[in-house]
């Protein structure tokens, strides 16, 4: 026997998750720390950037779920999708865990993990690719609102001669956001780009195609491991910050502050 969902029961579908207001709090803590001077300024930065990260994180895939949702998968609700809890993703080590080992030791905003869309509910090929592309979306909308303060000279005092630890912060998380975005675009197998262009793929090629999904990420990882491939990616992310009137050395600077652990 089963029963319609009742007005209590939605609300706690969507009641955003004490864990998420947590990640807010740090954010906003750290941030505030950093910016007073407060404390140890590399591991306030640590914090920040952290926590920032795992908030897109959480944004990105809540994108998705959302956009799946008014496309006609009422499942997501239920499944705790639009909580913004990072523990109800279906996988939280490819969600937040690899993400963030990703971005600690390469600097590389490695795209999120999943949410489990029953795409047999959405009809429709444009509400496919608009749920695969609702993710990036908000890492790029997250990065043009980090990056754009950053490159206006907002959080820079003109009295002085240096750069805010805010603004390098910042300048780095920005970075991620981009480069999160870039990599999620590519149309290759499990990542978003594939995503949107796969219900426009005739049925052959999609079923071609499918064995090789699970090993796309990993393809591309190998292949940004390699110096000049590397080199070529991030010239391409720094192009995009440049492009928001933000010096690449804020990122760098960022990345090297946000290192605490090498001194």
């Amino acid at each position: 026997m089963t029963f319609a969902a009742t007005p209590s029961s939605r609300s706690e579908d969507r009641r955003i998750s004490p864990v998420f207001w947590v990640l807010l709090a740090v954010l906003g803590t750290s941030g505030w720390a950093v910016y007073s001077g407060y404390g140890n300024m590399r591991f306030g930065i640590f914090l920040f950037v952290i926590a920032g990260w795992m908030v897109s994180l959480c944004l990105h895939e809540y994108a998705h779920a959302r956009t799946a949702l008014h496309g006609g998968d009422i499942s997501v609700g239920a499944k705790g999708y639009l909580t913004l809890n990072p523990m109800k993703y279906a996988n939280v080590l490819l969600s937040f865990v690899l993400p963030i080992v990703f971005m600690i030791l390469g600097g590389i905003g490695l795209p999120g993990g999943s949410v489990w869309i029953e795409r047999h509910r959405i009809q429709g090929r444009l509400k496919h690719s608009l749920i695969s592309a609702a993710g990036p979306l908000v890492n790029l909308v997250a990065a043009v609102l980090i990056l754009v303060p950053v490159g206006a000279g907002w959080l820079d005092d003109p009295k002085l001669d240096t750069v805010s630890p805010l603004a390098v912060a910042l300048g780095f998380l920005g970075m991620l956001q981009l480069s999160a975005t870039l990599l999620n675009l590519l149309p290759v197998p499990g990542l978003d780009g594939y995503g949107i262009i796969e219900p426009w793929l005739s049925y052959k090629t999609r079923r071609a195609v499918e064995p090789f999904a699970p090993y796309g990420m990993l393809a591309v990882f190998v292949l940004l491991w390699q110096p000049a491939v590397n080199q070529w990616f991030f010239e391409a992310v720094y192009g995009a910050m440049e492009l928001l009137g933000v010096d690449r050395g804020y990122a760098q600077i960022g990345r090297q502050l946000f290192s605490f652990w090498r001194g």
